[in-house]
């Protein structure tokens, strides 16, 4: 597997000029880098007006492993080949190097870049990045790989330090001015006689994409952000955070997460990218599919969720972590389940979640330092058996489900006080559903024990601590209390709220845009598979269609079960060339429900497309009939929505043959039976259409 480095762009408040004067003073040797025993020129050459200088060095350095691994390679230090291209016209350097020790086994590449920052033409910005792959190291090719990451990331940390070591010893010298560099004229027989490069050097290259502007359009992070926003990190760690943020600018087509987000993932994944990838990946998906981007815009709760739910935000802890408290004991879940439903609660705690990430950027701004959680303090007094009321407990295992896999890392502390007896049975019940980086922060304090030191006081001013704890605070957080039955859902009621619970999981929603289809890939591994699928269309008239290919994808984010969405048809494919249709297009109008299925013939990517109906144009009228003003006056504009759900199934799961294509899995059309006034038998294709 090959380790990857990328580090974030760090920021040398000094002229160009003097920062390369710091730079080669690291040069022939370095006592600030033991680990760097020496080095010494190669090939040298400079372009024919000088503001082109490249060197190339041989650089040893001392192998810091195990005396048994040394004695193993049989060697005591490592020879590396470093390229440097300064350009002073440029005001940039390029450092390329790779190691010429067992080359055939391990590769380490590394590129560095020095360049002045776009904003402050009296500022250096230097960025790095390095690859390491181990190929066969005599068995042991998973100890080399970890002393070389931590050996390396030391010195990524010690790289900084060493140039400013240099550039306060220039000023210290009274050295603090460099003049730039200003072409001198260059007569003719000189530049016929200036030696060109040696041939082993290569040619000159012009500054890659890492001396690009940093900063302009945000593509990038600098250290000192974040150290100001985010927290200390380690090499490692920033590595990764800029790593999976590069990936998703490059792959995912909606809104990208801030990086405090984006972090969370990270650490709720010990930073091991790739697990931490498919877990946000998971995330996004289900934020686009239950719209909560908007969701503290569009959610307003029922009345009688803001009179009878016992929560509340309530000013912050002594480390300046937004405080929240529940007063878990006085809530009357059970009526609340059976008054508002299961649905909205979600929607409620959904709604704190995100509030309170809200609050957590506030007060990064108010205090001046990185605050990326919230403390909650939760007041079990009142808790009984009616809160351990099987559907309510049912109810609170999904919510924490959803909360654990969709807001990792956003929990600081949990401060619960008060906890009677029964609380070790909701603990058991609950406990193995929380992750155990969470369990530990959680404070359990019975009786009166939150009081006095060691108590509440240890982690919430005195002046925070609510009355009713004690405290000098008056606390607004609703008392809760028993919700009157006769507020109950009816049975049909919550029978409703169920089914649409139940779609919510199941269907996809998806926006069609003039001139931009949305569009399902299906893997399909075995010839013959059975696509099915189900959608209504909400608003708007849209045309359907399948189409087969072999070509590969617009690369991006894939969800669970080999299934991307979103438009993936490459603009220059040709039909019948690079794609073929297997179904015949299918108009489906506005309020239509649409059923089918599909034989696969062969294995191989296959799109369901929905794209924006346009009615054929009237060519010989001048003047506009009855039917296309309607038509216009019904338009549905620039966007068309539809619900939809579709699935891969074997042929071995359907009955009898596979000409009849029922599933014996699969119910489809619930939500179209609901949604629909009527039904018709009209079959177009293999869709069954509902009106």
């Amino acid at each position: 597997m090959v380790q990857k480095y990328q580090s974030p762009v760090r920021v040398y408040k000094y002229p160009f000029e003097l920062v390369m004067a710091a730079y080669e003073k690291r040069f022939p040797t370095c006592p600030q880098i033991p680990v760097f025993l020496g080095s010494e020129v190669l090939g040298e050459s400079r372009s024919a007006d000088g503001a082109v200088h490249v060197v190339e060095r041989s650089c040893r350095l001392r192998v810091d492993a195990p005396r048994l691994l040394r004695k193993i390679a049989g060697v005591e230090h490592v020879v590396f080949v470093q390229r440097n291209v300064l350009n002073w016209r440029e005001r940039t350097l390029l450092i390329e190097a790779h190691n010429e020790t067992f080359a055939s086994r391990v590769v380490v590449e590394e590129n560095c870049s020095y360049w002045v920052h776009p904003e402050n033409e009296d500022w250096t910005c230097f960025e790095q990045s390095a690859s390491l792959d181990i190929r066969s190291f005599f068995g042991f090719e998973n100890t080399l790989e970890k002393i070389a990451m931590k050996q390396y990331t030391a010195n990524v940390k010690r790289g900084k330090e060493v140039i400013e070591h240099y550039l306060n010893e220039l000023i210290s010298q009274g050295t603090s001015h460099i003049p730039r560099w200003t072409p001198a004229p260059v007569r003719e027989e000189d530049a016929r006689s200036q030696p060109g490069p040696p041939q082993a050097l290569g040619t000159l290259r012009a500054p890659g994409p890492a001396a690009e502007a940093v900063g302009t359009d945000g593509d990038k992070l600098d250290a000192d952000y974040i150290e100001r926003c985010l927290g200390q990190l380690t090499p490692m760690q920033e590595s990764c955070l800029i790593q999976l943020r590069h990936w998703l600018q490059e792959t995912h087509r909606g809104k990208i997460p801030k990086d405090e987000h984006i972090l969370r993932f990270l650490r709720a994944r010990d930073f091991h990218l790739d697990k931490a990838r498919e877990m946000l990946c998971q995330s996004l998906s289900w934020r686009k599919q239950h719209q909560v981007d908007v969701l503290l815009q569009t959610w307003r709760p029922p009345a009688l969720l803001e009179e009878f739910y016992a929560g509340g935000w309530h000013y912050q802890d002594i480390d300046g972590r937004p405080l929240y408290i529940l007063r878990l004991g006085q809530m009357d879940t059970k009526g609340l389940m059976k008054a508002v439903g299961e649905e909205a609660l979600l929607q409620h705690v959904l709604s704190v979640n995100e509030e309170g990430q809200k609050r957590c950027e506030g007060n990064t701004k108010q205090f001046g330092r990185p605050i990326s959680s919230w403390t909650c303090l939760l007041d079990l007094e009142g808790l009984n058996m009616r809160h351990l009321w099987r559907p309510g407990v049912k109810a609170l295992l999904r919510m924490i489900e959803v909360v654990e896999d969709n807001y990792p890392e956003t929990l600081g502390r949990l401060l619960i006080v008060r906890a009677p007896r029964v609380f070790p049975v909701l603990w058991t019940l609950i406990s193995p559903f929380i992750n155990e980086n969470t369990r530990q922060k959680f404070l359990i304090y019975s009786g009166s024990n939150y009081q006095g030191p060691g108590g509440l006081v240890d982690y919430l001013d005195k002046e925070v601590i609510p009355d009713f704890l004690g405290g000098d605070s008056v606390c607004n957080v609703p008392e809760g209390g028993l919700v009157p039955k006769s507020l109950y859902l009816t049975e049909e009621e919550q029978e409703q709220a169920d089914q649409l619970r139940q779609w919510s999981e199941t269907y996809h929603s998806a926006s069609v845009l003039r001139g931009a289809p949305h569009e399902v890939a299906l893997e399909i591994l075995e010839g013959e598979s059975v696509i099915t699928w189900d959608f209504d269309i909400l608003r708007g008239d849209v045309v359907f269609s399948l189409y087969h290919t072999k070509q590969a994808l617009k690369p991006g984010p894939w969800e669970p079960g080999a299934r991307a969405s979103g438009q993936l048809m490459d603009k220059g494919w040709v039909l019948g060339t690079d794609y073929s249709r297997v179904e015949a297009p299918l108009v489906c109008r506005e309020g239509e429900s649409i059923q089918g299925s599909h034989v696969t013939r062969w294995p191989g990517v296959y799109l369901l497309q929905w794209q924006m109906h346009s009615p054929p144009s009237s060519v010989a009228c001048s003047l506009p009939g009855v039917d296309d003003v309607l038509t216009a006056l019904h338009s549905p504009g620039p966007k068309c929505r539809l619900l939809y759900y579709c699935e891969v199934l074997a042929s071995q799961d359907f009955r009898g043959s596979m000409s009849s294509l029922e599933s014996c899995t699969s119910g489809f059309s619930q939500l179209s039976a609901a949604t629909s006034s009527s039904s018709s038998g009209q079959s177009q294709g293999s869709s069954l259409v509902s009106r």
